[in-house]
């Protein structure tokens, strides 16, 4: 059984029809807004519902705002008592108000925060409880390429960051119950995307990505706390790593040293991608003394 938020168009349509194209249950939720978060539609939601019990699937729509934590809780709840139990939750939905310095301001990232990040935890938190009552559990979250920056998407940027570090503290306390925590970075012409080239509607097409959030959904996924971009046929792992770096070997390092070894600072030659944090601090520190 699947939760989909922000399936009423693009990407999350394209994963709730594939979940149901390969017999999950499926509740679509949409709050049916513009892209900017304003406003809402029962429409969307609607529609991909139907089309999917056109085609002979099993699913419900949903139009509640997972920006609030009533929202979220109610989504889950409707899901539970609908279908008995969630077994994947897909945190697609999201919104984006291009802004970058000196006009984005406070009102502009608390948009972002609300929806990206705030929704993603509290559906999780909300999912969590029956995932770890039936020892088993699929949650998808959805960070961006945009991370990477750009000079206008400063808040969009910024939380999709913060949800690689959600992502990365619910894998691991998910390890002993049988939830595996995952992120994907679609690339698809949608809404959202901007202007883009007319034949990137299908080299670009949503459906490209859907197999990727599908594979991480299934319960054969290998991994969990790891991040993947996937479309356009193209898919990759993206990840955080770091240098072996510089050990000065005086007790007390000056702005001089660390000026002189730059290059060795950042040398890409040994790098490796922690685990955890426990694992980053173990290497970070292994040259002191135990």
């Amino acid at each position: 059984m699947a939760v989909v938020t922000g399936a009423g168009r693009g990407i999350g349509r394209a994963y709730a029809l594939l979940l149901a194209e390969r017999g999950a249950r499926v509740v679509v939720n949409d709050l049916g807004g513009s892209m900017q978060g304003v406003g809402s539609d029962p429409d969307p939601a609607d529609a991909v519902a139907s089309e999917i019990v056109a085609a002979g699937g099993e699913a419900i729509a949903d139009l509640g705002d997972v920006s609030t934590t009533a929202g979220a809780q109610d989504l889950v709840g409707s899901a539970v008592e609908r279908f008995g139990r969630i077994d994947i939750l897909i945190n697609n939905a999201g919104i984006i108000r291009w802004a970058g310095p000196p006009d984005v301001d406070e009102a502009n990232l608390t948009s972002h925060l609300a929806v990206h990040v705030a929704g993603s935890f509290s559906t999780a938190k909300a999912a969590w409880p029956h995932m770890v009552a039936q020892g088993y559990g699929r949650i998808v979250m959805t960070t961006s390429s945009g991370i990477f920056g750009l000079p206008t998407n400063t808040s969009y940027a910024t939380a999709k960051a913060a949800v690689i570090g959600l992502t990365r503290s619910l894998a691991l306390a998910g390890v002993d119950h049988g939830i595996k925590v995952n992120l994907i970075a679609p690339a698809a012409t949608t809404r959202m995307a901007g202007p883009t080239p007319d034949d990137s509607t299908t080299q670009m097409a949503p459906e490209l990505v859907a197999p990727m959030a599908a594979y991480l959904a299934h319960q054969d996924c290998p991994v969990t706390g790891e991040a993947y971009a996937a479309g356009a046929g193209r898919f990759a792992r993206i990840y955080i790593a770091s240098t072996p770096g510089y050990v000065h070997p005086g007790r007390n390092p000056t702005i001089e040293d660390v000026a002189a070894a730059w290059a060795q600072i950042n040398d890409e030659s040994g790098y490796y991608v922690p685990e955890d944090l426990m694992a980053w601090s173990a290497a970070f520190l292994a040259h002191l003394d135990r």
